[in-house]
């Protein structure tokens, strides 16, 4: 991969949230913040399929390091509690979020856990002002505000 790339470092997850239909898009799981600072989503429910999961990948950010040797700050972010509809589970992910020139739009999901998540994006983005937007329905098409901000083919009229 180093070669076809043409990259010499890289971090290789192990898998995604459950509900998300691409098995692991990493907007949902982990996302880097700055140059050596990362947000990784954890989940407390060990009931949950998404708590060992996501607890691998903890582990492999833990043992990486960016392209200077040196270790990543990682910023825990928890999981909304699952989100279903019609009977599907969906991919609720904080992490779906975008960050633009002066804002962060960060998805919540009338969760105990939005408001938390909001102080911590508050904390880390100081230069920005943090815009939570509610996702609980948006979500059902298997993404969030940084699924919805990706290139769209052009088709020829």
């Amino acid at each position: 991969m180093k070669d076809y790339l043409n990259v010499s470092n890289f971090i290789w997850l192990n898998r995604g949230i459950d509900g998300d239909d691409t098995h692991g898009h990493v907007d949902d799981i982990t996302r880097f913040v700055s140059q050596n600072t990362i947000m990784t989503a954890i989940e407390n429910n060990k009931k949950d399929k998404n708590y060992k999961r996501l607890n691998e990948n903890l582990k492999i950010l833990k043992k990486s390091k960016i392209e200077n040797g040196k270790k990543l700050k990682i910023i825990k972010i928890p999981m909304p509690k699952p989100i279903y509809i019609d009977n599907i589970k969906v991919p609720a992910s904080y992490l779906n979020f975008y960050i633009a020139n002066k804002i962060v739009l960060l998805p919540v999901f009338n969760d105990k856990n939005d408001k938390k998540v909001f102080l911590v994006f508050k904390k880390f983005f100081k230069s920005r002002k943090i815009i939570p937007i509610d996702c609980s329905e948006l979500i059902w098409g298997f993404g969030a505000i940084h699924c919805m901000t990706q290139q769209e083919p052009y088709i020829k009229p």
